[in-house]
């Protein structure tokens, strides 16, 4: 009976999937950064979290913010305007 009991727990997890965050997290500031949309389209949780992925990302805030989000979302097209983000 155990190993009936033990067998579908493990069926069960393996198909759960790994854990992910919500399609869209809501910050300070008016700030909603969907989440799902840059999980799907940079492939690497490292780049945000670090080594530490997944999880929360240690010294966030607006400055890092600023210095590492600005990178893609000046560089590329359509470009993200500062009201694209902060929706107050």
């Amino acid at each position: 009976m155990k190993k009936i009991m033990f067998a579908s727990l493990l069926a069960f997890a393996a198909s759960a999937g790994p854990a992910t965050a919500d399609d869209v997290i809501k910050m300070k500031r008016g700030v909603e950064f969907p989440h799902k949309f840059h999980q799907e389209t940079i492939k690497d949780c490292t780049k945000c979290h670090g080594a530490e992925a997944p999880g929360k990302i240690a010294g966030f805030g607006r400055d890092w913010a600023h210095k590492n989000c600005r990178v893609c979302h000046t560089s590329r097209n359509p470009r993200t305007a500062c009201h694209d983000c902060h929706k107050l």
